[in-house]
């Protein structure tokens, strides 16, 4: 159990069997009385955000959380489908909860499925991911006026600037946590 001296920004708090996560915390001592505890919570199933003050008495369930590795599969209809490596279980993730993640989830990728008491809520991705460019607009030598990137398609279709001089077929890596490119990937 917490107490609300433990409260701190990214806990993760359960209320009225929901998982909640503390996005900002404020401490305040008035004169007189007890201390108070001022969050702002966002609930991590539904997304819905409120303010909510707490006494230095009131206490706190941790929530359920488990992070579980698993393989992306498939996308079909805007559900997305992943299986756990070990029991070979398949979850269905909608299109909302992955989020921008979508952009870098190609075929048999591992991330990692954050669970609430077996239920799946998100995704985190690894860092960097290989994607092969599917489509690039051709580069003269020594054209300056366009500057020095250009956009192209990878293949989940996602749109990102690289330097002029890749080319379709070739392999780049992509920072996922900014959606930049990194470098070109030799086999």
């Amino acid at each position: 159990m917490y107490s609300a001296s433990d409260l701190r920004k990214n806990l993760r708090i359960k209320i009225d069997d929901e998982p909640y996560i503390v996005t900002e915390f404020n401490f305040t001592k008035p004169g007189k009385g007890q201390a108070l505890y001022r969050c702002k919570l966002k609930n991590m199933i539904s997304g819905a955000q409120f303010e909510r003050t707490f006494r230095s008495v009131d206490v706190f369930e941790p929530a359920d959380l488990q992070e579980k590795k698993m393989q992306f599969l498939y996308e079909q209809e805007g559900q997305y489908c992943f299986m756990d490596n070990e029991t070979y279980e398949q979850v269905l993730l909608a299109e909302d909860r992955v989020g921008d993640a979508r952009n870098y989830l190609i075929e048999n990728i591992e991330v990692e499925v954050l669970l609430f008491e077996d239920r799946p809520l998100g995704i985190s991705l690894p860092n960097f991911v290989d994607f092969i460019v599917t489509e690039a607009e051709p580069w003269a030598r020594g054209d300056t006026v366009s500057g020095n990137t250009k956009p192209v398609t990878v293949q989940t279709g996602y749109v990102l600037q690289v330097p002029p001089f890749i080319e379709v077929g070739e392999k780049i890596r992509v920072d996922t946590r900014t959606g930049e490119y990194l470098t070109r990937v030799k086999d």
